[in-house]
């Protein structure tokens, strides 16, 4: 079945014609494809999920992008470059314009939206001859995870980068983490400003305030702005892990109000806690609470520093999630996926060392052929393309192996 003979059967709200990436792709196209939004019930509601499809050649590699939030564009990614491959972007279920009409959180689950993946697979098998991969960053990297969990026969080969699998809605390997990375000069460089700002909200909270103001932010989720003002000092040393921007000697600990607020809020983002930031990302926070895990904050750590943020029984993102839906944490699934992932054959897993979500990266037994490469000094945004000389040749001859197999 040739691809033009393929798309003319798919049920679908619209095909579009848009622009390729004329290096690697001689068309693609934009396609919102009906999908049933509970894969257990195909004849039920249904939804439109957006997907991007770039054409190589029919002979070649698919790569699958299992985006893990919404894909507002399209793009060539590392790995078709790569592997000279086509390539599938996948928008995830309930982001983006691939949000049922009815919606109804129950089908926001990893079964769900491995179905939806499976099923686009499964459509397209039938124009493509060569190998599949499965690829994400992050969420993304995670949702590979998951597919491969439920349809282990569906890909060929899997690379997520920097994919946490986490086993609880505050994963307490996050804290063992940020008490040991770097250095402890490092560590105490954060944790110095961290205090400071504590110490001198009558100076820094008006700003945030203005600052939120400018920008359009308002709090009540977070519970209020005084909260939130504090949940951004507990954020601060996971996010300057996370992202690595900043060297610890570049710091801000003394410098104007000006100087040191903008370095910490930059850091540190407000629009985490703002209302506007948290709708966007309420799907998210449906599965981090029900599902896939998440962090939560050392509130010993400040004493009596914090006026308004309090540790509780409940997860400390629980104001994150779809207001009035009952959040019953599944601490099953990640262990069930643990024991899967240990021993799966042909995952390449991508992690940098001082990225905060290696913590809870994946660990493998030794007895598959998968690799786990952690780049010293990576951070969130490690890639193929950034790793050693060494790894990346590692990567990339393993790669073609496994597609030659």
């Amino acid at each position: 079945m040739t691809l033009e003979e393929r798309l003319a059967t798919l049920d679908v709200v619209s095909i579009d014609s848009i622009n390729a990436d004329t290096s690697l792709f001689s068309k693609a196209y934009e396609i919102h494809l009906i999908q049933p939004v509970d894969h257990n019930n195909p004849d039920g509601p249904k939804f439109s999920q957006r997907l991007y499809l770039s054409f190589a050649g029919a002979d070649r590699p698919v790569v699958v992008v299992t985006e893990g939030y919404s894909a507002r564009r399209n793009y060539k990614t590392e790995l078709a470059g790569y592997l000279n491959s086509n390539q599938i972007i996948i928008e995830h279920r309930y982001f983006g314009e691939s949000v049922p009409e009815d919606l109804d959180w129950k089908y926001m689950n990893t079964f769900q939206a491995a179905s939806d993946h499976h099923r686009i697979i499964e459509l397209f098998k039938t124009v493509f001859r060569d190998k599949w991969i499965t690829t994400g960053i992050s969420k993304g990297g995670q949702t590979v995870m998951f597919h491969s969990y439920y349809y282990p026969d569906d890909a060929d080969i899997r690379v997520p980068y920097v994919a946490p699998l986490n086993f609880g809605p505050e994963d307490p390997r996050i804290y063992n983490f940020l008490d040991t990375v770097g250095s402890d000069y490092c560590r105490e460089r954060i944790y110095a400003v961290q205090k400071h700002i504590l110490q001198n909200r009558e100076v820094y909270y008006p700003m945030m305030v203005e600052k939120a103001e400018q920008e359009g932010m308002t709090f009540k989720r977070v519970g209020g702005p005084e909260r939130a003002y504090e949940y951004s000092v507990l954020e601060y040393d996971f996010a300057y892990w996370q992202w690595g921007r900043t060297p610890c000697e570049d710091i801000i600990l003394e410098g104007s109000p000006e100087e040191i607020f903008s370095q910490f809020f930059r850091i540190s983002g407000l629009d985490y806690f703002s209302d506007q930031g948290i709708k966007g990302f309420e799907p998210f926070f449906y599965q981090a609470l029900t599902e896939i895990g998440y962090y939560g904050y050392q509130f010993e750590k400040f004493g009596d520093l914090l006026m308004y943020a309090a540790d509780s029984d409940n997860p400390d993102f629980l104001f994150s999630a779809p207001a009035g839906e009952e959040l019953v944490y599944n601490y099953e699934f990640g262990k069930k996926v643990d024991e899967y992932v240990r021993d799966a054959d042909n995952f390449i897993f991508i992690y940098g060392m001082q990225d905060t979500w290696s913590a809870t990266g994946v660990e493998l037994s030794g007895e598959s052929n998968s690799i786990k490469i952690l780049k010293r000094g990576g951070d969130h945004i490690t890639r193929i393309n950034n790793l050693s000389e060494a790894d990346r040749d590692l990567v990339l001859s393993t790669l073609n192996e496994w597609l030659n197999q």
